[in-house]
């Protein structure tokens, strides 16, 4: 569920804590957790409205003016359901306080190095986290679409590459590309210190 950054804020400010979207199909759950660039949401209820009984208030309680807006934002999809999802901050994305542990004993590389010794093996395309570990290392701060093409890769899966090391904390995304995070720097200095002397 794509949240703009005027609706985050409003999150992060406690001043909103409904959105509204036409779906085809529920695309969040109650219970379940987004990670977003301000921390992680957790989604409280999705429930199904008429657009006949949307109001002002609802307008209002996602930070817009009017109903008006509202329905301006949600734009004409006749053939989709509105869906209300209460939502609120949870706290902070846990990959953040992860990528900051960079206290690494024998036991975190081995237990990295086989993490990434499994994307690797499970990969279509073949090993590919010790030269995108390289690659980000080397290059911070260019943006993915020259990243990925610097090494013939479309953009879009090598995104995905990139956020899998991000799940394991050794990358973290800036306003435009990527940097190895301490994480990630403490992990190279132990396994590829050649690499490592380019970090941060």
């Amino acid at each position: 569920m794509l949240i703009d950054q005027r609706t985050l804020a409003g999150i992060v400010e406690g001043r909103i804590g409904v959105v509204f979207r036409r779906w085809d199909r529920p695309r969040a759950v109650p219970g379940g957790r987004q990670r977003t660039a301000a921390g992680e949401l957790r989604i409280d209820a999705v429930e199904v409205i008429a657009d006949g009984d949307l109001t002002d208030a609802d307008a209002h309680a996602t930070g817009l003016p009017d109903l008006a807006a509202l329905r301006k934002a949600l734009g004409d999809k006749p053939d989709r359901q509105t869906y209300r999802v209460r939502l609120h901050l949870a706290g902070p994305d846990p990959r953040a306080e992860l990528r900051e542990r960079a206290d690494l004993g024998a036991a975190d590389v081995a237990m990295i190095s086989a993490r990434l010794a499994r994307l690797d093996k499970a990969s279509s395309h073949g090993p590919w986290t010790a030269s995108t570990l390289a690659l980000v290392a080397g290059r911070p701060g260019v943006r993915a679409p020259d990243l990925a093409a610097s090494v013939g890769r479309e953009t879009a899966p090598f995104k995905i590459d990139v956020r899998k090391l991000k799940e394991l904390g050794l990358t973290e995304s800036l306003a435009v590309g990527y940097r190895i995070s301490p994480r990630g720097a403490a992990y190279l200095h132990h396994c590829a210190p050649e690499i490592a002397g380019g970090t941060r």
